[in-house]
């Protein structure tokens, strides 16, 4: 059981990685961001419909539910929106990677709001992260990374990071299958992107039938695939590990980003993605981490100065 979780775990953060392969081509054919988010979300629904239904769920929410739902509805929408955004003035993968930080910030959210216990490997991931933005910040070919792309890919990680908080400490939610939580955040986030049709983001249509295959495969893969992967991942190995494989989704990106779309990658850039991935990858190990760091310095226990 536990190598199908692996694998799972696997395939739901790397199939997620896949959105820049998808979002990419439909940019370069006349789409923007908006509407590629709209149509992957629309077509994501009745997939999620069917899904609940051969699982015997309903759809039917109750009154004290719509708030919450709406409020999730409406961060993953904004969340979604930035990152895409992002992919028009940096490296896909690069923003894939800038993306990942945003374990860290829940950690500090439920530190600083949820008053959790502060763990000596969270400073060390705070620094060993802090060189990897200042890598990123220098790593471009032309010297300089664009700051309103790593703006908006920031913005994304802080609301997704919102949004899981939001899940993790919300009665109400907690009590919300999760295929039927993410069938009414899309839904909500529909919404979301028809009223910024007005707000200078058009909707317009797929030209061709192979924009149309990549705005269902962005409906499948990283969309439904992944949560689904990610559902049996969680009841096989558990949460920690599923998150620790996480790291998976950056990485497959990146690898999108230079070999399949040919986006360049300078050295810097590089660099400071893998210092993002192992502060993630130790802010989700967390506790293990400490566990070590308490070994080795129960090893060199401090000498008693003498007077």
């Amino acid at each position: 059981m536990k190598a199908k979780g692996y694998l799972m775990a696997a395939l739901a953060a790397a199939s997620y990685g896949t959105n820049p392969l998808f979002a990419i081509h439909l940019y370069e054919n006349g789409m923007n961001a908006n509407s590629v988010l709209f149509f992957r979300y629309v077509l994501g629904l009745p997939l999620l419909a069917l899904m609940l239904i051969a699982r015997g769920h309903s759809l039917r929410l109750r009154a004290s539910e719509f708030g919450s739902v709406a409020i999730l509805g409406i961060l993953m929408a904004f969340s979604s929106l930035t990152l895409f955004e992002a992919y028009n003035y940096m490296n896909a993968g690069i923003a894939s990677t800038l993306l990942f930080v945003y374990p860290v910030m829940v950690a500090l959210m439920m530190i600083i709001i949820f008053h959790e216990e502060f763990h000596p490997s969270i400073g060390l991931c705070l620094l060993i992260m802090a060189g990897g933005l200042i890598l990123l910040m220098r790593g471009d070919v032309s010297g300089n990374i664009s700051i309103f792309g790593v703006t908006l890919v920031i913005l994304s990680s802080l609301t997704y990071a919102v949004y899981l908080v939001m899940v993790n400490v919300s009665k109400t939610i907690s009590r919300i299958p999760t295929l039927k939580l993410l069938f009414y955040v899309l839904l909500t986030g529909c919404s979301v992107f028809i009223f910024m049709i007005p707000m200078g983001n058009p909707l317009i249509l797929p030209s061709s039938a192979a924009d149309w295959g990549n705005v269902c495969a962005l409906a499948i893969i990283p969309t439904i695939f992944s949560l689904t992967c990610t559902t049996v991942a969680i009841k096989n190995v558990g949460s920690t590990v599923t998150a620790i494989f996480g790291a998976l989704e950056p990485v497959t990106a990146l690898a999108i980003s230079i070999f399949a779309l040919g986006q360049p990658v300078t050295g810097k850039e590089l660099g400071g993605a893998v210092l993002i991935l192992i502060a993630t990858t130790m802010v989700v190990a967390s506790s293990r981490i400490d566990t070590v760091l308490l070994r080795v310095r129960k090893m060199f226990p401090r000498r008693r100065s003498r007077h």
